[in-house]
Parts: C-alpha cells; sequence; structure tokens
C-alpha cells in the first residue's frame, strides 16, 4: 500500500521532532519526507543559546569567592543555606519550564529532538541549576555533532562527576561508580566489558573533580598515576585516555545506534539494519548528523510497520499537543505536574539508565490521566491527582504536600507544594488550526482531521465521534472533533 507524503512527513515531524507545528499544516502535501528533512537540518544549523534560568541570590554566592566550596560548608548559615536549596529548585523548575516552551516553539526541532534523546542516555539528577544548566548546554550543542565530543564533555561535567560521585573517586580509596556506567550505559552496554575494566577504569578517572562553579578540576595529587589495562591496553591512562579506548570499540557505535533505532525507529530492534548503521557511525568517526541522515532519508524508516508503532513519551505528547494547538497558559507549572503524574520530570530521570519508554510510559491511570489533557485543557476544569510521593522528584516538598487536611495553595516560590489540585487555565489560539481546514467539505471534516492527527487508525467511529461534537457550527464542530481525537488511544501513538 502506497503511503502517502502527508503521512510520512507527519511521521518524519513526529520522531525528528515534537510533532507537526499547526503553520506547517497547508505544507504536510506538498513536500516529499527528503525536502523536509532536509529544512528540518538547516534550521537546526545554528549554535543554540546558553540556557541561563539562575537567581540572582544564587550568582551572588559565587562572584568573588575563591573556595567557594569549603567557605559555602562553613560559612553560610543555616538560613542562608535553605534559601540557596530552594533558589536552587526553583532554579531547575524554570529550566525544566524553558526547555519545554523551547521545544514548543523553536525551529531548530531536530536539534532539540536529539537533545531530548541525550538527556535520556547521559541522564542525571542534580539540584544544582549551575551543573544542569551545563550539562544541558553539552547536549544541545554536541546534539548533532560529534558523539565523541559530546562524550569526553558530559563527563567532565560537574553535574555527572557529583551525580556518579566520581568526587569521592580518589587514588588508594577508587570509587567505581562514574567507569561503570560510562561503560554500561553511555558507551558499550552491559555485558561487553569485565569487572577488572572498570577497576582500572575507575583507576584512570581518578582526580577528575569539578570545583562550586561547575568547572572541570583535574587534582592531580589524588589521580593514580600508575599502570592500568582497559579492554586490553596497557598504559598511565587517565580519564581521557579510557574514554579514547572505549570509542575505539565498535561496539560502541553498534550500542548507540541500536538505541537510537528504538528510539526514532522502532522498539523492535532489526539487527540487520542496526548494524548497518553502526558500521556507517563508527567509520564517520561518530558523526550523529550523518547517523540520523541514514535514518531518517531511507525508504525503510518510512515502512508501514514503522508508522505509529511509538508510544508518546509524556513530554513529547505535552509538546505536541501545544505545538498543533498553539496556547497561553496562565499556570505554566501545572505542566510540571503533568510531566509528574505521566512519568517524566525533565531533569529527574527515574535513575541513571534514565527513562525505559516504550509500554512502561503506559498503565491505568497514565493512560486515563493521557486521554483527559486535552479537556483540561480546553475546559476551566480542576486537575485533582495524587502523583506518587517521590521526593527527589518533589524538589523536596514532600512533607509540605503531606497535610491533605488543609486546602492546598500554589506557592509564590514554586516548587511542588500544593500542585495536587491545579488548573492549566490555557487560552488556545484556533485561527491557524481553522485555517488548515477552511477548504475541506463539511462531510469530510473528520476524516481530514483523524489524517493530521493520528499516525494509526482510529478504531473510534466517525458516528461516535460526532456524537460528542458541537455541530451548531463549522468552527465548534472542527474544536470538539478535534479535542475528541485527541482524547483517544490512536494519539497516543507517533
Amino acid at each position: 500500500m502506497s503511503l502517502s507524503n502527508q503521512l510520512k512527513n507527519q511521521h518524519l515531524l513526529w520522531r525528528a521532532g515534537f510533532g507537526p507545528a499547526v503553520e506547517q499544516l497547508p505544507d504536510l502535501s506538498k513536500y516529499t519526507p527528503k525536502q523536509f528533512y532536509k529544512a528540518l537540518v538547516k534550521a537546526s544549523d545554528k549554535k543554540p543559546e546558553y540556557i541561563d534560568v539562575a537567581d540572582d541570590y544564587l550568582k551572588g554566592l559565587l562572584m568573588g569567592i575563591e573556595e567557594v566550596g569549603r567557605q559555602q560548608k562553613k560559612e553560610l548559615d543555616p538560613e542562608q543555606r535553605k534559601m540557596a536549596q530552594q533558589k536552587n529548585r526553583e532554579g531547575v523548575r524554570n529550566l525544566n519550564m524553558y526547555w519545554m516552551h523551547e521545544m514548543v516553539n523553536t525551529s531548530s526541532q531536530l536539534r532539540e529532538k536529539m537533545a531530548f534523546f541525550w538527556h535520556g542516555h547521559f541522564a542525571c539528577r542534580n539540584l544544582n541549576v549551575f551543573f544542569q544548566q551545563g550539562l544541558l548546554d553539552v547536549i544541545r550543542r554536541n546534539a548533532l555533532g560529534n558523539f565523541g565530543t559530546m562524550l569526553k564533555e558530559v563527563s567532565k561535567t560537574a553535574a555527572m562527576l557529583n551525580f556518579l560521585n566520581n568526587q569521592q573517586n580518589r587514588k588508594d580509596h577508587p570509587n567505581e561508580n562514574f567507569a561503570r556506567e560510562v561503560m554500561e550505559l553511555f558507551t558499550l552496554g552491559r555485558g561487553n566489558y569485565t569487572e577488572n575494566d572498570i577497576k582500572e577504569a575507575a583507576r584512570a578517572f581518578t582526580g577528575w573533580s569539578s570545583n562550586i562553579k561547575g568547572e572541570f578540576v583535574f587534582r592531580k595529587f589524588q589521580h593514580d598515576a600508575g599502570s592500568k589495562t582497559v579492554l586490553g591496553r596497557t598504559g598511565n591512562f587517565e580519564g581521557g585516555d579510557v574514554l579514547n579506548i572505549l570509542l575505539e570499540e565498535k561496539q560502541t557505535a553498534r550500542y548507540i545506534s541500536q538505541k537510537i533505532y528504538k528510539f526514532f525507529v522502532n522498539e523492535k530492534p532489526d539487527a540487520q539494519k542496526i548494524e548497518w548503521l553502526a558500521d556507517r557511525f563508527y567509520k564517520s568517526d561518530y558523526d550523529i548528523a550523518k547517523l540520523m541522515e541514514d535514518i531518517f532519508t531511507s525508504d525503510w524508516f518510512y515502512e508501514e510497520k514503522n508508522i505509529g508503532a511509538q508510544i508518546k513519551s509524556p513530554v513529547e505528547l505535552l509538546v505536541g499537543i501545544q505545538r498543533m494547538l498553539p496556547m497561553k497558559l496562565e499556570n505554566e507549572e501545572a505542566l510540571m505536574l503533568l510531566q509528574r503524574v505521566l512519568g517524566q520530570l525533565l531533569f529527574y530521570p527515574p535513575n541513571v539508565a534514565g527513562w525505559p519508554g516504550g509500554k512502561t510510559w503506559i498503565d491505568s491511570s497514565s493512560l486515563m490521566m493521557r486521554m483527559r489533557i486535552p479537556k483540561l485543557i480546553n475546559d476551566v476544569d480542576e486537575m485533582n491527582v495524587s502523583p506518587k510521593d517521590d521526593d527527589d522528584n518533589m524538589m523536596g516538598m514532600k512533607d509540605a504536600n503531606a497535610q491533605g487536611k488543609r486546602k492546598p495553595v500554589v506557592p509564590q516560590g514554586g516548587g511542588y507544594a500544593g500542585m495536587r489540585r491545579q488548573q492549566i487555565n490555557a487560552n488556545v489560539d484556533w485561527s491557524l488550526y481553522l485555517k488548515g481546514f477552511e477548504s475541506v467539505e463539511r462531510e469530510k471534516l473528520t476524516d481530514a482531521m483523524l489524517a493530521t492527527l493520528l499516525q494509526t487508525k482510529s478504531r473510534v467511529g466517525n458516528d461516535l465521534i460526532k456524537k460528542y461534537a458541537d455541530e451548531t457550527g463549522r468552527e465548534s464542530f472542527i474544536k470538539t472533533v478535534t479535542l475528541q481525537i485527541m482524547s483517544t488511544p490512536e494519539y497516543q501513538l507517533c
């Protein structure tokens, strides 16, 4: 069966970005996927701006202090420490909202989608906003660049060094956590190294540290300068040498290619195609842009079995809705509550392995909440949800939420206290969306909207959709049918 350009282009825009934007509706059937991909690449060429949301109070603590780490621990009074923690939590919250806003509105869709993938690959929890900003900048700048360069830069970020305990990795007292995760999760994959490789690599990473400003510091007196053997190579290695050894292993290209295939193409890996991709990725010296071009310009990427085969992650779902229905939110923090309830809060992965994805996104409660989101956006409706009490995910606000007897309120300082009952209060701009269907005959409107919003055939009949539509006028009909379609299980797929 021959697939339309529109369906293929929607497929591309959901996988190489966060779904079609409403202004792209007239172009979906006009251009070929290769033309669309070329435009996506061009739009993502420019270097991203550094995202800085850190509070002036925190910046003031860092300015002009030579030994901030020692001074902050010993000389800040309890009130100052408490204020710094609060400001850091607010900063990470603001970083979340800023990046999500960028995902919705940027023309650099390919870059931000790749950065989103790397955000899960180099998963990191850290409540220091400066550290998180630094790590995000590394993955956004290198998202379509060279994987080896990104690996080396990520490995030297304060966020990752602290998260994986390399600050405690010292000569004669090695901490293996950082070395283990670099091999297991960032490069080779489990089972492609020995425990002795980890022990030896950990010795090479001794002395890798950072200062309170987030700058990489090599503490040579804490470094083990002795001979080490890693993956059959022997020498007086330091951390950079180990990373080069890992990049020399073709298994690294194979592991990354498979992970990218499962994320961007299909959860079910195709060994032959992955091996072909890995071989080209390795020979290109880990050129990410070339790897993605190999995928997104191939005929097999647009095969029917790959279209509508992925479950949208919570972030993809929330961003995709806003791209199709541009909206101004009076309460943007409600989107963070939705992230939590649906199981994907940016900057708070469940562990160092990141979000497992796939079918783990869906259970009985999360599916019902997903299908309720369009109504929450359109109506002045109140979210009354009780997300799982994970204090890490609640930015230290767990206790504030435990007092269920008092009426919840949204705190001035932000965070998650009182976020169980909230309204989204969205003002949707329907103008471009309505214009996209102005030439469609009334009796064909439902089919046209289904074709635009879904990547797979709906099991909900047109008659049932129309039953709950407002047929008092063309505009109200389009709006209500759109929200009905977005509330179906099929809309969860891309």
